[in-house]
């Protein structure tokens, strides 16, 4: 190995040496996040969340694009549908479809963002009122009860957890979202593969557009893995 492979190892272990000194319980909450995502067992008990995060971002999206919201609904195989009524083409639909994907990615740079700032309380009570506006437009048994069990979950430590508690916490959910809103882009397009998705949101705005469903999920890729480097700065660096 030459002296230039040598120094870059070397800064490479005495950056990482600095990481685990001055933030380990941000990089202790991104493995357990990357875990729970990587690992199919807990994937399938916790992707749940990331399809809230999903629908909740068609439903916000299509009430800014002045479309009637009619309701959400989660299921059991942690698939979701968000209904909306209004013209069926044009920008507002376009965008309703477009809101899904990079949800989970968004918002979970944003609480990167107040995590980062040592607002992780504020974070916390932010994603609580999200979740009780979405709770709000679910219309099935199934739905509302995966939303109040994420709710429950995130009012227990944001009422009564340590700081420390909330600020693992709440880093962990950040990743959990940043890491599944990948992970959620890659099965779209596995599916598409393999032909089981021509009802995805990728195939419906190539339908609505006339741009190729690929290309939309090439953008939610793009959004998704730039969501992930730049929470990464902003958490770790």
């Amino acid at each position: 190995m030459g002296d230039g492979a040598n120094v870059v190892l070397q800064t490479a272990v005495d950056t990482f040496s600095k990481l685990v000194a001055d933030r380990p319980g941000v990089l202790l909450a991104a493995v357990l996040a990357f875990v729970a995502v990587a690992w199919s067992v807990s994937w399938r008990w916790t992707r749940t969340v990331v399809t809230i995060a999903h629908e909740g971002g068609h439903a916000f999206v299509a009430v800014l694009a002045g479309r009637g919201l009619t309701g959400i609904r989660l299921h059991p195989d942690t698939s979701g549908l968000t209904v909306s009524t209004g013209a069926r083409r044009g920008p507002g639909l376009v965008f309703t479809f477009l809101g899904g994907y990079p949800a989970p990615s968004l918002l979970g740079l944003g609480g990167a963002l107040l995590v980062a700032s040592d607002r992780a309380s504020l974070m916390l009570w932010i994603a609580l009122g999200l979740l009780a506006a979405t709770l709000i437009h679910v219309r099935n048994f199934y739905g509302a009860v995966a939303v109040l069990a994420t709710g429950a979950l995130v009012a227990v430590v944001a009422g009564w957890g340590e700081p420390r508690l909330q600020d693992g916490f709440a880093a962990a959910l950040c990743w959990f979202l940043l890491f599944g809103g990948l992970r959620a882009v890659r099965e779209l397009q596995r599916g598409r593969r393999r032909g089981l998705h021509d009802s995805s949101d990728a195939d419906m705005l190539g339908r609505l557009t006339h741009v190729p469903g690929g290309m939309w999920a090439g953008l939610f890729w793009l959004l998704a893995g730039v969501a992930v480097i730049t929470a990464v700065w902003v958490l770790l660096f």
